[in-house]
């Protein structure tokens, strides 16, 4: 089993690349807001209540698929790496992966401000994004934690010998997702 975790700020192409690396590999894609837009129908995702189904309905389908004959799983993040508790997080999915043989794959994508912020507008976002298509709202959430956190990784600060990072600001979905695959031999 293959855990792919492609991670990087808001509108950097995460579920984008996540679309196409599936498609060329044939692994699921479980992109974050997959469950964020699920329990928003019940809960806020910054509620107490929304962010503990969000995390159940992550858990559950990352047991599931761990244990499963399925050759690989994408899944989308946005990392703090000044938070301490999305290294746990990342660490914590990561194991459940690795307990059952599995391998995890770690893809940062970064690309430049103006370019997220017309990337939060896309078409294919808003389609497969219904939390973002207040796209005042998304813009300011957007804004804050360009402001807030530190959403890329600095050079040499993740040590795992299954990472790519790649500036994805003036390449096709398809193209980044052609260079993961490759690198990685998928």
């Amino acid at each position: 089993m293959k855990f792919v975790i492609i991670f990087g700020p808001q509108a950097v192409g995460k579920m984008t690349v996540g679309q196409s690396l599936a498609a060329m590999t044939g692994f699921k894609l479980f992109h974050n807001h997959m469950s964020i837009d699920f329990v928003s129908q019940f809960f806020d995702y910054g509620t107490p209540a929304g962010k503990r189904l969000v995390g159940m309905i992550r858990h559950g389908i990352f047991e599931e698929v761990s244990k499963s004959d399925l050759d690989g799983l994408i899944f989308t993040y946005v990392w703090g790496f000044d938070l301490q508790e999305d290294w746990n997080y990342v660490e914590q999915i990561s194991e459940i992966f690795e307990a059952k043989g599995g391998t995890v794959y770690l893809v940062e994508l970064e690309a430049d401000y103006e370019e997220r912020l017309r990337r939060n507008k896309t078409e294919n976002r808003l389609r497969n994004k219904p939390t973002k298509r207040d796209t005042e709202k998304s813009e300011r959430d957007l804004i804050h934690s360009y402001e807030k956190h530190r959403l890329n990784s600095n050079a040499g600060e993740i040590k795992s010998e299954n990472y790519l990072k790649i500036n994805n600001t003036s390449l096709e979905p398809e193209m980044t997702a052609k260079m993961i695959k490759e690198y990685f031999n998928f």
